[in-house]
């Protein structure tokens, strides 16, 4: 029962500094996943270029390289480098913390999304793409106009999923300082010593907006299975 009331009290109490740390702890996510769709369409599309020079395609292999080294590699160690070594390597690009941070997100959910859309331009019918040739639509206005529109569409299921998990990822940052929900939780236990009731909340924020969603992600899903059968009949 104590237990109970201290998860309450905390609530009661201390609401202010936990909103602060959910406010950081989203918008951190929003602008990775928002920046990671632009990074992310534009490697897409660099690694389904067919343009060559001799054997090799300069933007396929750029785009591949990058990729790969950012999926291979620790987010905390990406934090890592652009918050600590960057700087030190490049004095001129010294910023602040949360610069640093913001930048290390948007590449890592970058190299994510990028599979992302790749597979739903994939997954577009390439008849589409050829009628839309054959009626004297260059290649650029063919992906812009006829292909982008529907691998986006496609694509936002698997791409609510990584907003699920850029938000999970943000609480790695409480290593670095920044002040998401986790480090102003660490704040308050190391001044009131109430582990138990104080990362009880932490954790029920996480599961409330992680459950939300992966509803708004299912029901996307459903919506655009619903959508392809009636264009199919």
């Amino acid at each position: 029962m104590d237990i109970l009331n201290n998860i309450v009290l905390i609530l009661q109490r201390y609401w202010d500094l936990f909103l602060e740390g959910i406010g950081v702890t989203l918008l951190l996510s929003a602008i990775a996943v928002g920046c990671g769709v632009i990074i992310g369409s534009l490697l897409a599309l660099m690694r389904l270029s067919k343009w060559h020079i001799g054997k090799v395609r300069p933007l396929n292999l750029i785009a591949t390289i990058y990729v790969e080294i950012i999926r291979g590699t620790p987010l905390l160690l990406q934090l890592y480098f652009f918050f600590f070594l960057l700087p030190m390597m490049i004095p001129a690009l010294e910023t602040s913390a949360s610069f640093s941070i913001t930048l290390a997100l948007c590449l890592n959910s970058g190299a994510y999304v990028a599979e992302v859309i790749r597979a739903g331009i994939s997954a577009v019918d390439k008849g589409q793409t050829e009628a839309a040739r054959s009626l004297g639509l260059s290649a650029g206005r063919t992906t812009v106009k006829i292909v982008l529109p529907q691998a986006f569409k496609i694509a936002i299921p698997p791409m609510v999923n990584q907003f699920i998990i850029t938000l999970k990822d943000t609480s790695i940052l409480t290593i670095i300082g920044l002040a998401e929900i986790v480090n102003k939780a660490t704040q308050y236990v190391s001044v009131r010593y109430d582990y138990f009731a104080t990362y009880v909340w932490v954790g029920i924020f996480y599961l409330v907006f992680t459950s939300l969603l992966m509803i708004l992600a299912h029901y996307m899903e459903k919506r655009l299975s619903y959508d392809r059968k009636g264009s199919r009949s």
